[in-house]
């Protein structure tokens, strides 16, 4: 009798955790499914973000990690020193000592490629023309990022001469164009706050001239640019003085948050710093969670995202919300429960088998 009762309450306890594990995983999916602003993965905050990211580095700063790393950077052609300069302070600041032959090669690979006789006549060419001047060229010469309101006015009044004479377009020049002019006038009333767009937008056109956005990168702008302009309104001379005329907001405005965060970038690291990162962005997500990480870390950020890759790097910007949790916790708890229940029909099945079979044996 003790033991029939205490399998009832166990069988009673089994279904009491069957019946909550359903309930909670039918409640997290609801919600996930009703409310779209719900996903399974959040973003971090900037200082999680930050201490994601010190816990994926911890797995790989070992000395010998970063030195594989300098190694197959110096063995690049061309160097880009942004990196391996990046990952040589991230060394230092984790105070793991370089071995003297990889200081060797990293002085002798420096003299090499920023010699004065090899450079000179690059980097006069880099100077006036960005379209001729590589990122590496950018980097060893040091050139200037022209990121005025005058290279927007250009570009705005080019399209609309364009337009009027029946001649092909930039539609992404100009978009970036009144984008970064329209940051300009609003920062002269805000007090600076659109500065950063401007910036954004000023190294979009530049690394564009230079061949440095990814294809996807350049796929999303130029579709947004495609879009998010009105021709209509491309003619009139108050375009000039009125640059947001020209742009729907509504479409434009994913394209002027990824400029806004290029320009967070470029405010903690140098342009062409942030020209080097360009090649690690797709999309508006990719260029927040790099704003937020340079933000935070700083220079650091540069290291870090070259010693654990960008898969790691992105990955450790996100976390699984209370809603996935409570999801994985149900689901979990319905399975055990299932399996439980199983479990315990068979041993009935089999406890009762047996004994019918001693039973027949008894006679």
């Amino acid at each position: 009798m003790i033991r029939r009762g205490s399998r009832w309450i166990a069988r009673l306890l089994l279904l009491s955790l069957m019946l909550f594990s359903a309930a909670s995983f039918w409640w997290a999916a609801e919600r996930i499914r009703q409310d779209p602003l719900l996903r399974p993965l959040i973003e971090r905050s900037s200082d999680e973000f930050a201490a994601a990211l010190e816990r994926e580095l911890a797995k790989s700063e070992t000395g010998p990690g970063l030195e594989a790393r300098l190694a197959v950077l110096l063995a690049e052609d061309p160097r880009n020193w942004i990196a391996i300069d990046a990952v040589t302070e991230l060394a230092g600041l984790q105070n793991i000592a370089l071995s003297p032959e990889l200081n060797l090669g990293l002085e002798t690979a420096r003299e090499e490629d920023s010699g004065y006789l090899a450079t000179a006549g690059a980097c006069v060419m880099c100077f006036w023309d960005a379209s001729s001047c590589s990122l590496s060229q950018a980097l060893l010469c040091n050139a200037p990022v022209q990121m005025t309101p005058i290279g927007d006015l250009a570009g705005l009044s080019k399209a609309g001469i364009s337009y009027v004479s029946g001649a092909e377009i930039d539609q992404l020049d100009l978009a970036l164009s009144a984008i970064g002019l329209g940051a300009t006038a609003a920062a002269l009333s805000t007090g600076g706050t659109s500065l950063s767009v401007k910036a954004g937008a000023g190294l979009l056109k530049m690394a564009r001239k230079m061949a440095l956005i990814p294809p996807r990168l350049l796929n999303f702008l130029t579709d947004t640019a495609r879009r998010g302009l009105r021709w209509d309104e491309l003619a009139r001379i108050d375009s000039l003085t009125d640059p947001a005329r020209l742009l729907r907001p509504e479409v434009i405005r994913p394209a002027a948050d990824l400029a806004s965060d290029l320009g967070r970038i470029s405010g903690r690291l140098a342009p062409s710093e942030t020209l080097h990162l360009l090649r690690y962005i797709d999309g508006p997500g990719d260029a927040r969670r790099l704003a937020n990480a340079s933000e935070t870390l700083g220079r650091k950020a540069l290291g870090t995202l070259e010693v654990i890759g960008k898969s790691r790097f992105m990955r450790a910007a996100l976390r699984f919300g209370d809603e996935a949790l409570a999801l994985a916790a149900g689901l979990a708890g319905l399975l055990v429960s299932l399996a439980s229940a199983i479990g315990a029909g068979l041993q009935s099945v089999l406890a009762r088998s047996l004994r019918q079979a001693l039973r027949a044996i008894s006679r």
